[in-house]
Order: C-alpha cells, then structure tokens, then sequence
C-alpha cells in the first residue's frame, strides 16, 4: 500500500511540475516578446494575426455561434498589398498571448489611424467581402464565441483602444511611440513610459441570509438584473470601495464580506471587475434606491435566482415578462451562481 501511494505521489508531483513548467515558460517567452522588440518581429514571421475594423473584430458565424478566424503573417501581407497598403501597417499590431507551442498571437485594427501609420484605414465592406466574415460589435458577440476565442478578443480589443487613446504624451504633448508588443508607449522627447492600465471595479452580491439583492440600471437589456457594480474611488481599499457603493446605490450597510474572483472586463475602457459576497443584517434591509445610480433594486428568494440560472435565456424571459441574468462568461453571473449554490455565501464568517 505504502509502495503504491509513493508511486501516485511521484506521478501527481510529475504532472503537477509538468503543468507548472509548462505555465512559467510560456510566461517568460511572452515576458522576452514584451522586452525585445526584435524576438517580437521574428515571432509575427511564425504567429496569427486577429484582425479588427474600428475595435469590432473579424467573426465568423457558424450555427448559433461565432468563429475568430486567423491569418498568417504571409496572408496579412497579401492582404495589404491587395488593397494597396504598406506592410509597415502590421507595426500597429498588439501581442496578445501565445500557444504553449509558442505560436505567438497578435491582433492588429485595419480601421483605425495610428501616429505612426502613413496608411489611411481600409473599408470595411471590401475587406468583410474579401475576408468572408463580418467585423461584429464585440459586446454583441461575446456570449457566442467559445471562451479562449473571447478572452483573446476582449484582451485584444483592450490594448487596441487603450493604444488608439494614447497615441500622444499628456506632459509633452509629442507623439508616443508603442513598442512591436504594444506592452508599453514611450514619449521620445522625455522618455516617459505608458503602461495599459485597467480600472478597478467592485461588483458585490448582497444578502441578507436568504434573499440576494438584484439591480438594474436603465442601460441594460430590458428584464436582466445584476449584482451591484462601481469604480473604486482613488484612495479606497476593495472593502472600503464595496461598503460605500452598496450604501450609495441601495442605502444599505454591509456587516461582511468575502472576495470571491475578478475579471477583465473590457466594456467601456477595460475595467478589472472584482467580485465579492457581502451580508447585511437580517433586520435592517429596507431599500433606498439612488435613482441617479439605479432603474430599480430588490430582494430575490434563492428559489426564484436558481430557476432564472436554469432558464437563463433572455428571449424567453422577456417573452414571459420575468427577470433574467448575466449571461455565463460575465462575472456577475458565476458570483450569483456562486450564492445559489453554496449556502455558506449567505452568512459568511465574521
């Protein structure tokens, strides 16, 4: 028995060190794309470009859903040649992550003029035709695409418009000048280095013990309520940034709460979305929706949460006229879920 255990032990702490290996390596090359701009230009030669049109990317539809396809450095180069464009055009692609092969991925926006671009941007109707796809609004398409293709997009989409908005440098007012990963822009005048930066936002699910509290605000999709979301104010720590929106939004004060995941959010300047559960006092849950904030804001039961999870489709629930939830892949969604399912998010430790 002895012999048996020591055995799996080696084979799990083998594959355990496999993974991780193969984590930190493909790490470091994406860190020595970043810093060397010529090991950048050599891994365009073997790497996929996503392509964009004014930051909608190039989808495919294929049933009921949608397909990034990807092109080679040489078919990028056809492409820009056929449309009487210099191929100095691919300096304004982005680096946007690897295979663990190190097949590097770049995105690179056909519609918008950078600094450094002589070429003005293409068509996009000639290029759609050309391309047999269609440059899609991202936001519209994001929950039809499979989720490595949506992390690469939104990611993508990100630096694009991060890029396209820091095209010059705020002391000097010279343009800026990207590296060939499009991890950095430098101001050549001073030196100034620019980072993309994301903006923190807190989205925080409130409970009382054995309701949640659901809001919408009047932008959203008629029907779908979410969990409570707002930038951090400058100076804030995440408890501090949690405890005041759901005080400004719905008038309450959290007793607890407890971090639960984050993601990137790229809608509407990239924000990094920080979930967590929060509890108010069972006796104190009386609602002071801020209009200015909120459309409306209200208790659910866990009996009527679990069954929108389980017909969450918002065609039928506008159809029937009750409310609906974020879709999978939005964060909001896994936190709800999170809540119908582990009881122990309702009355979190103190």
């Amino acid at each position: 028995m002895s012999l048996y255990c020591g055995i799996a032990c080696r084979r799990k702490s083998f594959w355990y060190f496999r993974l991780l290996s193969t984590y930190v390596t493909k790490t470091r090359y994406l860190f020595e794309l970043k810093e060397d701009d010529d090991a950048c230009k050599k891994a365009q030669q073997t790497g996929a470009f996503y392509l964009f049109h004014s930051l909608a990317p190039l989808l495919q539809k294929s049933g009921h859903q949608y397909q990034a396809p990807r092109h080679s450095l040489l078919e990028l180069e056809s492409l820009l040649a056929k449309f009487g464009q210099d191929i100095q055009r691919i300096e304004d692609s982005v680096l946007i992550g690897c295979s663990e092969q190190h097949e590097a991925w770049f995105a690179l926006d056909l519609g918008l003029n950078s600094s450094s671009s002589i070429s003005a941007s293409l068509q996009k109707p000639e290029m759609e035709t050309e391309l047999k796809g269609s440059f899609t609004e991202l936001r519209k398409a994001l929950f039809q695409l499979n989720t490595k293709d949506a992390s690469l997009l939104t990611t993508a989409q990100a630096l694009l418009r991060w890029h396209d908005a820091h095209q010059f440098c705020s002391r000097s007012g010279q343009p800026t000048k990207k590296n060939m990963a499009g991890s950095k822009r430098v101001c050549p005048s001073n030196k100034i280095i620019y980072y993309p930066q994301m903006a923190p936002v807190v989205i925080t699910l409130v409970s009382d013990g054995t309701r949640c509290l659901l809001a919408r605000q009047s932008s959203f999709p008629k029907g779908m309520y979410s969990a409570l979301a707002g930038f951090c104010d400058i100076g804030e720590s995440l408890e501090e940034a949690v405890r005041r929106e759901v005080a400004e939004e719905v008038g309450l004060e959290v007793e607890r709460l407890q971090y639960s995941a984050s993601q990137h959010w790229p809608f509407p300047n990239s924000s990094l979305m920080i979930a967590c559960h929060a509890t108010v006092h069972p006796g104190q849950t009386e609602i002071q929706v801020n209009l200015k904030e909120l459309e409306a804001a209200g208790w659910f039961s866990h009996d009527e949460v679990a069954t929108a999870l389980r017909k969450n489709n918002p065609y039928t629930q506008q159809q029937y006229g009750t409310f609906w939830l974020p879709p999978k892949l939005a964060i909001a969604h896994q936190l709800i879920k999170e809540w119908v399912e582990k009881p122990s998010c309702s009355t979190l430790p103190a």
